[in-house]
């Protein structure tokens, strides 16, 4: 699971009425008037919240006639729930045992003389060392624009959009608003 769906899925369910109405949704379905009153709030209020809650798939409506009732999606409220505690785990990042043998056999057959990527390869393991190599030269904990970023990266590939939406892809880098900086080792999959 990525990381950013982790971010959301905790950024929504950080609201005292979402968590309401999901200890609400756990006794059985309800419609919005009947949430609304239960919770002393008003139906737009709570259309809202509901409306927050489903993009992120943990409640579901059903049309019985001329009411909507809303279920919880027990199932993924649990699994999302979960994910922070798998945070860090191999499972969670697909984390690659490689030795450093392999490694350099991997840099050998992809970056020329010149220290370039020949070939960025279809195989994910050989991608990732790649990646990781390509990383070299840039610091933890500083900052960098999204123009910094492309231009490291031309050092070692011409297509620095695929090469930097990569980096966050495999968590080498997070990135929020154009900013990018290097995650902590351990959640590299390398």
């Amino acid at each position: 699971m990525q990381l950013d769906r982790i971010v959301h899925f905790h950024k929504t369910i950080g609201d005292k009425t979402r968590i309401r109405i999901i200890s609400l949704l756990k006794s059985g379905p309800l419609h919005g008037q009947a949430i609304a009153g239960k919770l002393g709030l008003k139906p737009p209020t709570i259309s809202h919240h509901l409306t927050k809650l489903k993009e992120i798939d943990v409640v579901y409506q059903r049309r019985d006639k001329n009411t909507i009732y809303f279920y919880l999606n027990k199932d993924k409220l649990e699994r999302m729930a979960q994910e922070i505690i798998r945070i860090g785990s191999d499972e969670m990042f697909g984390k690659f045992d490689i030795t450093k043998e392999e490694k350099a056999m991997v840099i050998r057959n992809f970056i020329d003389h010149q220290g370039r990527l020949k070939s960025l390869p279809a195989q994910r393991k050989k991608k990732l060392i790649l990646l990781e190599y390509m990383l070299r030269g840039l610091e933890h904990g500083k900052t960098y624009q999204e123009k910094e970023i492309n231009e490291h990266i031309q050092q070692y590939h011409p297509d620095y959009a695929t090469i930097r939406r990569e980096f966050v892809m495999a968590h080498f880098m997070y990135r929020q608003n154009s900013i990018y900086e290097l995650n902590p080792v351990d959640m590299w999959p390398v």
